[in-house]
Formats: C-alpha cells, structure tokens, sequence
C-alpha cells in the first residue's frame, strides 16, 4: 500500500511514516517547514519528502492520505484529497488500527515530560529484554531514532493531548486505548485548542475512561488538574507518585544525578545515571512504575537507567567553544523553563554565570497566554536574551522584565551574545523550533573567538 503522510516532518507525524515504512508500506510526505531531528530521520530512512502542498504529489493518487492535525481546510492537498475522494484518515485512528491493535500499549500522557518519560520508559523495557516498538515526540538518544517497529506486544506512545484531525478534534491520546498510563502533570497549553484548563480536564477524562480495569494509572500527586480528572471517575488501579503519593524520589545529590526510590518511606531502589533535576527523576520513577506493571522489577529498572542517554533537545549539550557550553532544550511553557534552568543551575559548577535565551514561539506563547508568569520564570538565570519579533503581538518586555534583553533580529541577538559571554558561562537555548539554527551560528562565532586569539 502507498501511504502518503501530510505533515510529515512534524514529530509524530515522522514517527507514523516511520512506523509504516517498517510495517511494509511505500510511504511519501510533504511539508512546508523542515528542520531537525525529523526530516534527517526520515532521509536515513529514504522517505520522500515533498516540499509544499502542490496537489501534483497526490498524482498517481496513493492509496492512503495521513493528514496531520496542522492541515485544515483550505490547504491545496486536504481540498484535492476531498475532490478527488481519495481515501484518508488521521494518523492517530490509522496507527490504532493498524498497529496497536493487540499489543500492551504504554502511554504517557502530561503538559511537561512526555518525551523524557516515553524515552526512558522505552529504554527499561528495552534493558529487560521485551524489545519494545514505540512512538516517542523526539529522537531518543539510546535508539536513534523517534519511532521502531518490532514483533513484541509491548507498544510504548507519547500521548500527546493535541487535537486529532480537522475532522477529528478529539485529543490523539483517546486513540491509542493504554493498558499502562503515565499521567505526569497537567496544566494549561494549547490555547489555539482549547479555551482553558476544564477543556483539557475533559479530554484527560476521556482517557481515563478507555483504560481497562486490569491496567494500571500512574499519576503524579502533585498535580492539581490530575485531581480533578480524578473527581470525573476513574476504573482503573492508580499509583500515586511525588506529592503525597505513596512513592517518592529522595536526591541523594544537588544535582539529582543519584537519588533513591521510596515506597511508603521505605527505600526500594538507588539510580545513578547522568540526568539531572528533580523534575527528571520523578519523570523516571513515573516509568520505573509503568515498567513494574508490564513485569519489570524495579531492580531491573533502576539498573537500566545507568545507561540511559537522554533525548535530542531536552537539555543537550550541542557544544562548547571559548570555554563557553552551549545547551538546547524544548521548554516553551513557564513551569517547563523554571525546572530547565533549576536542572542547569544544579549541575553548575564554578563562578560561571546561566545565560538563558528564549524563543517564544509555540502558539500558545504566541497568544500571550503565559505574559504573568513567563518572567518569573526566567529568574533562575544570571542574563535573559529573548527574541520577539517585531509582529508577536503583544508586549513581551513587559512580561520579562527590565532585565531581560529584547531582540527584533537574529543577527543582532547573536552579536550581542556573543559580546556578552565569557569562559566559564553556560547558554541555555529555549524553543521549540529550530530558532534559525542560533546554536550552531553562535558556537561558530565562539570558534571564531579561539581563533583569533590564537592568532
């Protein structure tokens, strides 16, 4: 069958390619916007990418059309789809039905860590010799790529909360029917989606409902809206962790590097392994939880997490030049940016100082829905850079601060970058986009430095 996907570069939507490259499928895509980790993913798969909507990419018509929750009505290839009455679905029904269908499906499902959770989690069942498929929203470091497909029945999703379809405006995650779910938090995000909080309760609600009575729902105590989810029903047995829940993480160093897993006060588990934050560990002791419940002892988990690499973008080290490191990271929400910088704060050694530079760019972001609390938390950091163009509509130096530098134009954040750091500071780089590639233009300019000097 030849599957053509729309969308094809976003996270998900690469991972659905890959996934039904591997189940034997000829499968295109195209997209308007392509940028790492996706689209050199899906070039070492030798997928075909189409650059654009152009409707000629639809002839000779495929068989199947994937269309991404990004496309509406009006774009080029949805109307030729709907004219030419080829047949579609979204990708969340397709990947229920053609993949999920009769395997274990672990999900993990939250506003902040889905992608670190999803990844680790993976890696303990890999560890204990289950050989799992999954779908992760990002490459994990460990596999290499975002998506597998093997021949066991343990399936590991990130399930995301984002609409569907155009035609489907229920969350992904109510397709993929988890016998095993993370919930990790809840807040608000999305506001392009939903009008507010009781919204994405609702949704959250909907999940809870598809979740067997012989499954297991591990939830972080510590979330409010979780609780409120909770008030709604739930038939399923839970698992509270952090909060006042009956398992907790203890740092048995600053920078959560080592740390010990307790139920009910008592000690079950050590880790050491090289993630940092609190926010981090309870994120693995969410998926050490899940692993348990698909019959992975706890020991076994722990030891698993040793060799666990981390994700691509989720506080990655992308270099050092002029004794200055450089680091990526996804955080695009106010809670995700104070834990990022905390982490980094912790691993700090020396007098070196926390630059953070900060892309507001989700739509969310974009709205302005976060201007109260956006500021506040950015103040873990010693200097705050921020791009904002001149069309994000509304006053982002007011939300951020006196402090905080504002910059209309990539070229001159970057040279004021560049005039601002020293040896010993480390950069924290905040988007969820490819922020017109700063990290690499920035370590070359601190190259440059090196060179000069040596000069």
């Amino acid at each position: 069958m030849h599957i053509h996907v729309l969308g094809i570069c976003g996270t998900f939507m690469g991972g659905i390619a890959l996934l039904a490259r591997a189940a034997g499928h000829q499968v295109t895509g195209s997209d308007i916007r392509t940028y790492p980790p996706m689209n050199n993913l899906l070039a070492r798969e030798g997928i075909t990418v189409h650059e654009g909507y152009d409707p000629a990419q639809l002839s000779p018509a495929p068989d199947l059309v994937l269309i991404g929750n990004a496309l509406s009505r009006g774009n080029p290839c949805v109307e030729a789809v709907l004219d030419r009455q080829i047949p579609y679905d979204s990708a969340p029904a397709w990947l229920s039905r053609e993949i999920l269908q009769n395997r274990w499906v672990l999900a993990v499902a939250g506003t902040h860590g889905k992608t670190t959770t999803t990844s680790i989690l993976t890696w303990i069942l890999q560890e204990a010799g289950l050989n799992p498929s999954f779908l992760i929203g990002g490459e994990a470091r460990n596999f290499g790529v975002s998506a597998r497909l093997t021949n066991s029945s343990f399936f590991v999703i990130e399930a995301d909360e984002y609409d569907t379809a155009f035609f489907d405006k229920r969350s992904k995650f109510v397709h993929y029917h988890p016998r095993s779910l993370i919930l990790n938090n809840l807040e608000y995000d999305h506001a392009d989606i939903f009008p507010d909080l009781e919204a994405i309760v609702t949704q959250f609600h909907h999940l809870l409902r598809t979740v067997p009575g012989t499954g297991a729902i591990i939830m972080n105590d510590a979330a409010p809206a979780l609780k409120q989810v909770l008030e709604r029903g739930c038939w399923t047995p839970l698992q509270r962790f952090a909060g006042e829940g009956e398992w907790q993480v203890r740092l048995d160093t600053a920078d959560g590097g080592r740390f010990t897993v307790l139920e009910q006060g008592v000690e079950r588990g050590r880790v050491s392994w090289g993630m940092v934050g609190t926010f981090n560990a309870e994120n693995a002791l969410a998926a050490l939880l899940a692993a348990r419940h698909a019959g992975v002892p706890l020991a076994v988990g722990c030891a698993a997490l040793q060799s666990f690499q981390g994700v691509r973008r989720r506080l990655e080290l992308r270099g050092e030049a002029a004794g200055v490191a450089v680091y990526d990271d996804f955080a695009h929400h106010p809670t995700a940016i104070a834990v990022t910088i905390a982490a980094l704060r912790g691993r700090m050694a020396g007098e070196g100082r926390l630059v953070a530079v900060l892309e507001p760019r989700s739509n969310t972001m974009k709205m302005g829905v976060y201007r109260q609390t956006l500021g506040h938390s950015l103040q873990g950091a010693d200097r705050v850079f921020a791009y904002a163009p001149a069309d994000i509509g509304w006053d982002v130096a007011t939300a951020l601060g006196s402090a905080a530098q504002l910059y209309a134009d990539m070229d001159a954040l970057l040279r004021a970058l560049d005039a601002e750091l020293h040896a010993g500071d480390q950069v924290l780089i905040m988007s969820n986009g490819a922020f017109g590639g700063i990290h690499e233009r920035l370590l070359e300019r601190l190259a440059r430095r090196n060179s000069s000097a040596k000069s």
